[in-house]
């Protein structure tokens, strides 16, 4: 009888998740304020409009800013730390031993059971320094928690945080009769 692979299948789109929540909810919030502030100090609704599309523009560009700042400078932390690794395995294979044989007390591994994984390492760290890149994936991944990002994601996460954000800053002036008749 055949055997149905396993699949599995994950939701990979945590980042997509953030970037929308955080661009709708500054979108949504920021707009309101100014649009309820200018409500209690004058009366021209096309006014308000007008000022609530104008934070709107500038809000998104910001934000979308934001988040093309801080996906690079992520980008650039996990290049440094690989840079470092890099070092560490070529120059300290001891050293990187002992770090790996703390992952796996993290795990729960007793001393004793250490001891045969750590004399193993060290051979197998000297061996892999001529091509140390497995290595060092494992450290980045298991010491330090880095995953490598996306090349194109100071793009998407600064397109998707400023259109939630527009999305996010219509709705507080949808209520706004002009808004539909801008100009009238």
């Amino acid at each position: 009888m055949p055997l149905t692979p396993h699949t599995e299948r994950h939701f990979t789109g945590s980042e997509t998740i953030r970037d929308i929540v955080i661009g709708m909810s500054d979108g949504l919030t920021v707009p309101f304020a100014l649009a309820a502030g200018l409500s209690g100090a004058i009366t021209s609704t096309s006014i308000i409009v007008t000022a609530g599309l104008a934070e709107i523009i500038a809000g998104s560009i910001a934000m979308g800013l934001g988040g093309y700042l801080a996906a690079k400078t992520d980008s650039e932390h996990y290049i440094s730390e690989r840079r470092r690794e890099l070092r560490e395995v070529s120059e300290m294979p001891g050293e990187e031993a002992q770090e790996v044989a703390e992952i796996f007390r993290a795990y729960g591994l007793s001393d004793e059971q250490l001891i045969p994984v750590v004399e193993q390492l060290i051979p197998v760290v000297k061996a892999i320094q001529a091509n140390p890149i497995q290595w060092v994936n494992f450290m980045m991944r298991f010491e330090l928690g880095l995953e490598a990002p996306d090349p194109s994601r100071a793009s998407r996460s600064a397109l998707m945080i400023a259109a939630s954000y527009i999305a996010g800053g219509l709705v507080p002036l949808a209520p706004y009769p002009c808004f539909v008749t801008l100009g009238k």
